[in-house]
């Protein structure tokens, strides 16, 4: 089997983002849809339009570069993003407040993804006459600001999650 040149590598890796870009855009409109809290839903509503123009660059990048997307791989990680809706989470038929909490951690994990992609792409800029550095850096800004928030929200929902119950002190346990 022969293996695919440079260029016949950065149409797996595009469409390997792409893919996953598809789920990172369903994740993120299911998440900002429940999110409780009024404000952070509004947040994460901006949030998941910025991931799904981020989505759109990436298909400007494939056509700049003439790369067709495959699309039945965006078709399974869509599909799989469907599946993993269905996670223990200690609740049966209601939504779990475990849920905010995994589901902010999986779409961090996915923008952290997609600005290690930028970060790629950077580095072939100079070979690839499609790929536009300036672009790329603003896209990885882009990123960063976007790890930044859910880091914030992460946090609030992991306190929400765990904190104490009124009128309970954790001890601390040390050792001698």
């Amino acid at each position: 089997m022969a293996t695919p040149g440079s260029r016949g590598l950065l149409h797996i890796y595009l469409t390997d983002h792409l893919a996953a870009a598809a789920g990172g855009v369903a994740l993120a409109r299911r998440v900002a849809r429940s999110h409780r809290d009024a404000d952070d839903a509004e947040r994460l509503n901006e949030l998941a339009d910025a991931i799904a123009a981020d989505r759109g660059a990436l298909l400007d990048i494939l056509r700049s570069l003439g790369m067709p997307p495959r699309r039945y791989k965006s078709m399974a990680v869509w599909a799989a993003e469907k599946a993993g809706r269905l996670k223990l989470n200690g609740r049966l038929i209601s939504r779990s407040p475990l849920s905010d909490l995994v589901e902010l951690e999986t779409l961090r994990m996915a923008v952290e993804g997609k600005a290690a992609g930028w970060r790629t792409l950077l580095t072939a800029a100079d070979r690839e006459r499609g790929l536009d550095a300036g672009r790329l850096r603003t896209l990885l800004e882009r990123a960063a600001a976007q790890s930044a928030l859910l880091e914030e929200l992460h946090a609030k929902a992991a306190g929400t999650v765990f904190r104490e119950p009124a009128g309970t002190r954790s001890e601390t346990v040390t050792s001698s």
